[in-house]
């Protein structure tokens, strides 16, 4: 039986703020190895005899997924989600978008898988399982008293795997310590594999509500460039459940399958800390960091030179808008420092001062009362909509690469070191015609600068 890859990539990752955010979350970035995350998660596939893809997302990063898929060659299908649901929806939606009844493997995009060989050899093993109609998870071996991670205790054996006796919610540290001194204690990877109707089946009988709300939003789906959208008005009213509650812990035929593969789900700095290379006194740098009479801390900057003397056990993130300084051991509450940007409407809790777009990326370098300066990136071939501004004009100078402008019903050309102006309220666009990227400084001024200010007549990439 063919295998059905199924990566799960809507999370929002502000676990690891101010490097991942709402609108670029760590499935999406650079974090161990050469690869993203997501990349990372496909290439892993790779010893496994996966016949076919789906990657679930939501709307808002589905040119994150189709670029970054594209670049290893792996896009397979990208089915978008309107809003979050949770896994058990997820996971039914792509069920449902399955052809020939294939088994699932369920992953999550954001996990870290140190020993590749050791995954196979597990997912390998749990095949004749899921070929049997059995919801197989994979439990972790634990390797510390961890109070972040959920459990699974196991009971009777049943081939290369075990009954699961239960599901255990996030402990203790006391029941931790207890769990990780006995053997059928397992670490809840939240990874799956089986077969999509056992799984609809399952559902089905144990949470219809979700069930049929998947049926109906996928019935009226449609195809848009490389995505499935399914009907979003429907989806909506979908409960929000995970796959663990809504199936695994009712369901009679879950087993769980060892696996010992260096895993971890990244779920902190600490986490993050604990996976990366370090050096002779326990520091993991990444960018320009200078670090004396330094040890057991993580530091990490995108651009700034990052000094450090004396320090021991600190998380350094430097990031264009944000440094962020917090001790090991209280990680856990850099959510509290997010959760007051919220309270404060700053744009810092979601977004990062660099913004990626479907065409390329733009950098925000300065901002004032009436006025913003930009560094805009975009790529060969791609085009920005065609758009009006009812509160703000803009200067282009171009400093690399060849822009097609349209202005009104003006369509000309401008290289390197030429400029134009856009007045309010006029038509425009701009289009990389080139074989290589396309840099300009864009100066905004008006009485409003806001990103909502874009009233768009054409997009290329089906944004409203």
């Amino acid at each position: 039986m063919s295998i059905h890859a199924v990566i799960l990539a809507g999370g929002s990752g502000t676990r690891l703020w101010p490097l991942s955010r709402a609108s670029r979350p760590k499935q999406f970035l650079t974090l161990y190895g050469d690869d993203t995350m997501l990349q990372s998660t496909m290439k892993r596939l790779e010893g496994l005899n996966i016949k076919s893809s789906v990657t679930i997302c939501n709307e808002e990063h589905r040119f994150f997924v189709a670029e970054q898929l594209r670049e290893i060659d792996k896009l397979g299908s990208i089915i978008l989600e309107p809003v979050g649901r949770n896994t058990a929806p997820a996971i039914a939606l792509a069920a449902l978008a399955a052809k020939d009844d294939p088994l699932l493997l369920v992953l999550a995009a954001d996990h870290i898988i140190q020993d590749e060989a050791a995954f196979t050899e597990a997912v390998t093993k749990a095949i004749p399982l899921a070929n049997e109609g059995k919801l197989v998870t994979f439990g972790i071996m634990p390797s510390e008293p961890n109070i972040g991670y959920g459990y699974i205790k196991r009971g009777a054996e049943y081939g290369a795997g075990f009954e699961v006796d239960a599901f255990v919610e996030k402990p203790t540290l006391l029941a931790a310590l207890e769990y990780v001194a006995r053997p059928e204690y397992y670490w809840n990877s939240g990874m799956f594999l089986f077969k999509a109707s056992r799984y609809l089946e399952e559902l089905k009988s144990l949470r219809p509500d979700i069930y049929s709300v998947c049926v109906d939003s996928m019935a009226g789906s449609q195809v848009d460039l490389d995505f499935l959208r399914i009907d979003g008005n429907l989806f909506e009213s979908c409960p929000s459940e995970s796959i663990d509650y809504a199936v695994m812990e009712k369901a009679t035929d879950s087993v769980v399958v060892p696996m010992d593969a260096g895993w971890s789900d990244i779920g902190s700095w600490v986490s993050l800390w604990d996976v990366s290379k370090k050096d002779d006194a326990g520091n993991v740098t990444n960018g320009d960091v200078i670090l004396h009479n330094s040890s057991n801390s993580y530091v990490s900057t995108d651009g700034k030179l990052v000094a450090a003397v004396g320090v021991s056990d600190l998380i350094i993130s430097v990031t264009k808008d944000v440094v962020m300084v917090a001790h090991k051991d209280s990680v856990q509450d850099i959510k509290m420092i997010v959760q007051q940007l919220k309270r404060d409407s700053r744009s810092e809790s979601e977004l990062h001062a660099m913004v990626y777009r479907p065409w390329g990326k733009y950098d925000s370098i300065n901002t004032g009362e009436r006025y913003q300066v930009k560094h805009i990136t975009v790529n060969p071939g791609a085009k920005l909509s065609l758009q009006i501004h009812h509160h703000r004009a803009e200067h282009w100078v171009v400093v690399a690469g060849t822009a097609r402008v349209t202005i009104g019903d003006k369509i000309f050309l401008l290289s390197e070191n030429e400029s134009t102006y856009i007045p309010i309220g006029v038509v425009h666009s701009l289009e990389n015609p080139g074989k290589v990227g396309l840099e300009l400084i864009e100066v905004q001024s008006g009485a409003y600068l806001g990103e909502d200010d874009i009233v768009r007549f054409e997009d290329k990439y089906g944004r409203n």
